[in-house]
């Protein structure tokens, strides 16, 4: 049986973690839960301490990059054989953690959860779709790959991409940019269909103005990794 972690970068998700933390154990009581608690200002690690789940506190805010790295750390640290990256706003639902794992287990490196492949559930707001077919056209034009969800953060990979991770991983707005990275080293990506819903409480970090400021830092990243990889 393969070592499942799902990790979840958390900062100020209280109002969300304990209900995710549940449907996470009703979908396989035999995944590991980690959250990694980006220096939250809420009680996002008492919340998780209560539902009996690590939990590592980073000491100050490192950003979705630093956090996701973190878990990734202790995934390969703790010899995991898979592991899973959940978002902590309840938008990613668990019941499709089995599918994204499953794919990994068939002989995928890295595999993500896409909304857009049969479009049901909840496809985001209007300039964040914007943002993603842009950036399905730039990440096909840099690496010929074509992907539906670049952006999505609810993804499963084997512990050769965690080996990886561990050695780099993009600080802001990571998502596009692994993909460009794992493409160029010829790692294999797999997209399924997953239902997405609405954040259940809390606020969003990324404003109309970050939508802007996200897609310019994102694409100058994935340039400059692009040319850089050997």
């Amino acid at each position: 049986m393969s070592k499942v972690l799902v990790i979840i970068p958390a900062y100020n998700e209280e109002k969300n973690l304990e209900k995710l933390i549940d449907k996470i154990r009703l979908t396989n009581h035999n995944y590991d839960i980690l959250v990694v608690n980006d220096c939250s200002k809420d009680n996002t690690s008492v919340k998780c301490r209560e539902k009996n789940v690590m939990v590592i506190d980073l000491p100050v805010n490192l950003g979705i990059g630093g956090a996701v790295q973190t878990g990734y750390k202790y995934a390969y640290y703790n010899h995991y054989d898979i592991a899973v990256q959940v978002d902590g706003d309840g938008q990613h639902n668990p019941e499709y953690i089995k599918d994204i794992v499953e794919e990994v287990k068939n002989g995928n490196n890295f595999c993500i959860g896409s909304r857009f492949i049969d479009k049901e559930g909840f496809q985001s707001t209007f300039m964040r779709r914007v943002g993603i077919k842009y950036f399905t056209m730039l990440i096909k034009i840099v690496t010929g790959f074509n992907i539906t969800d670049p952006t999505s953060g609810f993804r499963a990979c084997d512990r050769n991409i965690i080996k990886y991770f561990v050695e780099y991983y993009p600080q802001d707005y990571p998502e596009p940019e692994t993909l460009v990275l794992l493409r160029k080293k010829k790692y294999k990506i797999k997209e399924v269909a997953v239902v997405m819903n609405e954040r259940d409480g809390g606020k969003s970090s990324i404003s109309s103005f970050k939508s802007i400021y996200y897609m310019i830092k994102v694409t100058m990243a994935i340039l400059i990794s692009t040319a850089n990889i050997d």
